[in-house]
């Protein structure tokens, strides 16, 4: 049975209109001096904190830590505001999937895992009124590494069934190659959904358990019971 879902957020539960991109941009522009700092870069399955070490980098910034803090304490600043310009939309399939987690006899414990910051992850799925459904989760203010931050969530889930969960007990469900690879790493199951950073021939090759389209092909009783979807 399994007893702990683990969520990413981008390309998987939300898409936010280019907002995290665009405030990421506007944070470099507006406490760094730097415009036009993201436009060589790859978003889809990296860490919050990875990507703001590799923007350093390409503008010859210090990564220290004062500021990686400064980075981080304006950049949701930007990101409230421009979520509310930017047109987002839920995946397909999962403000349904969340509901029938609820209404399913023994509900397993439903998280996040992510390699948003958490007040990066609140607030947008805040934004789409998804945040409450969510009762643990590991982010990047965790660490850097996404495998870390994959056990970290298990960790946590664990804590709060009082129990250590086996490997098969878990289930990641994910839209990018690092969100299969993050699942192996702890010995989840691994969902893998093509509404994202990656289309279904290049998610296939990795070997997830399960591979859809979207999450309209998923059902909570049947990710329950582990018996497919």
């Amino acid at each position: 049975m399994v007893r702990l879902v683990l969520f990413d957020v981008d390309g998987t539960l939300i898409h936010t209109g280019g907002a995290g991109v665009k405030a990421f941009r506007r944070t470099l522009a507006s406490l760094f001096g730097c415009p036009d700092g993201t436009e060589k870069m790859r978003f889809a399955g990296r860490t919050d904190v990875s990507l703001v070490r590799e923007l350093f980098r390409l503008k010859r910034i210090d990564p220290t830590p004062a500021n990686l803090e400064r980075f981080f304490t304006g950049y949701p600043f930007w990101l409230d505001h421009l979520l509310e310009q930017c047109r987002g939309a839920v995946c397909p399939g999962v403000r349904e999937l969340l509901e029938g987690f609820r209404q399913v006899p023994q509900p397993p414990v439903v998280g996040l895992l992510t390699g948003n910051i958490r007040l990066g992850a609140e607030l947008k799925l805040r934004h789409f009124a998804l945040w409450d459904y969510f009762k643990t989760g590991a982010f990047a203010d965790d660490h850097e590494d996404r495998d870390q931050i994959a056990a970290v969530a298990k960790r946590r889930g664990s804590r709060l069934l009082g129990e250590e969960l086996r490997g098969d007990e878990v289930v990641v469900v994910g839209d990018t190659p690092h969100d299969v690879q993050c699942g192996r790493a702890i010995g989840a199951q691994v969902l893998a959904v093509a509404t994202g950073g990656a289309s279904l021939e290049q998610l296939r090759p990795l070997r997830p358990d399960w591979l859809v389209e979207d999450l309209r092909q998923v059902t909570a009783a049947g990710m329950c019971c582990g018996a497919g979807f």
